[in-house]
């Protein structure tokens, strides 16, 4: 006799960001519940901008997992670098325009990190990296890009799904990983936990 699919765990989001749900969305997935992970985003000296992708998103969903075993948690955790330079989120709008400075008329890297436990405490993770290319920034740019305030809370300080899509002279690789998450593999992930996805 053939056992019964289990039915799946409820799917909890280890994010308040708001992109990363209406990415989610876009591939018809919407959790059940969402949970921000307090987590130190701190890079460790030396720490390449890879690596610290991946451990930012299995640290938030283990520390969301432990809340409440058993439920299927989905973490991501986004970094910008330039060279081996990481651009986290600005803490004003001087070190946000000292990013645009850095970041303009270059290419950077975008590394996005994703971490899904299963109920089970299975883990497995992803990290993906796209190349985006600037094209030279104007000081005017700059700073009517600065009044925007679009660039707070923004990892590399920029949304590229906002004015700043503008700025974005070459992308190649995944742009929803940029936004906030990749879908390709985001979704291949919750499929290997057993999530019914599309």
């Amino acid at each position: 006799m053939i056992n019964p699919t289990p039915p799946c765990s409820q799917l909890v989001l280890a994010s308040a960001s708001p992109r990363r749900i209406d990415l989610l969305k876009q591939i018809g997935v919407v959790p059940d519940k969402v949970v921000p992970a307090n987590v130190d985003e701190t890079p460790t000296k030396q720490e390449l901008p890879r690596l610290l992708a991946e451990r930012l998103a299995r640290a938030k969903a283990e520390a969301v997992h432990g809340l409440g075993p058993g439920s299927l948690v989905l973490a991501a955790d986004t970094v910008v670098a330039c060279g081996r330079r990481i651009l986290g989120k600005p803490k004003d709008a001087g070190e946000a325009k000292k990013y645009l400075k850095l970041l303009s008329g270059r290419r950077h890297r975008v590394f996005g990190g994703v971490c899904v436990i299963d109920g089970e405490a299975i883990l497995r993770t992803r990290v993906v990296m796209t190349t985006v290319q600037f094209k030279s920034l104007t000081e005017q740019e700059m700073c009517a890009y600065l009044e925007s305030r679009e660039w707070q809370d923004k990892a590399g300080a920029y949304a590229i799904q906002g004015v700043a899509g503008g700025f974005v002279k070459r992308l190649s690789g995944s742009y929803p990983n940029v936004v906030g998450l990749p879908l390709y593999e985001t979704a291949n992930l919750l499929r290997a936990a057993g999530y019914p996805i599309l």
